[in-house]
């Protein structure tokens, strides 16, 4: 069974919720091109990382969720989120220099759950629900919308469980 990102749940809405992700490892790429073709041409270095890619020829267990970030217009980051208690000093070098580790620190952040079969309509329409129930709960984002999907991309859509997320800014 495929290991999933820890979080624990901070509080429940209506339609949302409100999760602390504690400090984790990305191996991120980036990648030019409309949303579903960048979301495809970052799998593939990233896969290859994890199947022993790199300098030490180590291979990684593949984890869930792959995240998908657009960072500007036909610019997103994709993502691998490396198994829960990485080490950001143990992470294998790349081979492929496309291929980056970020240390992620602990954060709190805001996640629609929905279900069913991506693409780029979806994520959008799923994301402004996502950022108007933060306005009606008076909370503040940080940063980009960015989706999580869990699922490989044959499994029949009905079945799919994808999330929509945003860091939000940690009360003082």
């Amino acid at each position: 069974m495929t290991e999933k990102q820890q979080f624990s749940i901070v509080r429940d809405y209506q339609d949302f919720q409100v999760r602390n992700y504690p400090a984790h490892v990305l191996m991120q790429v980036e990648v030019e091109g409309d949303f579903m073709r960048a979301g495809n041409v970052g799998f593939g270095p990233l896969i290859s990382y994890i199947s022993g890619n790199n300098e030490a020829r180590q291979k990684i267990a593949m984890t869930a969720p792959v995240i998908q970030e657009p960072v500007k217009d036909s610019v997103h980051l994709v993502s691998f989120v490396l198994p829960n208690g990485t080490d950001p000093k143990s992470v294998p070098v790349p081979a492929n220099s496309r291929v980056v580790m970020k240390a992620m620190p602990e954060t709190l952040t805001a996640v629609r759950s929905f279900a069913g079969s991506w693409n780029e309509q979806r994520f959008e329409n799923e994301g402004n629900l996502l950022l108007a129930a933060l306005v009606r709960e008076e909370l503040e984002p940080v940063g980009n919308l960015y989706w999580a999907r869990f699922d490989p991309p044959w499994k029949p859509g009905f079945l799919k469980r994808n999330e929509v997320l945003i860091n939000l800014k940690k009360a003082q």
